[in-house]
């Protein structure tokens, strides 16, 4: 079923990282996120998400509100 949903959301072009594209389908599925909720989501450690973050966010692909991350 994950499949299937991720298979229908359409990735921006620019994205071109392995992680980025994994943290924006997991945000594109769960909307507004913590990092916690990431790391535990995604098992990956929270230095690594937090250098996707600020890349996504660098794009204006994600917004961050206070310690919650989600599409922008």
């Amino acid at each position: 079923m994950i499949a299937e949903t991720a298979s229908q959301i359409a990735l921006p072009g620019e994205l071109e990282s392995p992680r980025a594209k994994l943290v924006y389908l997991f945000l594109s599925m769960n909307g507004t996120v913590t990092i916690n909720e990431l790391q535990n989501g995604l098992d990956m450690k929270k230095i690594s998400l937090y250098s996707v973050l600020k890349c996504l966010e660098k794009q204006n692909l994600i917004s961050k509100n206070g310690d919650s991350y989600a599409l922008a």
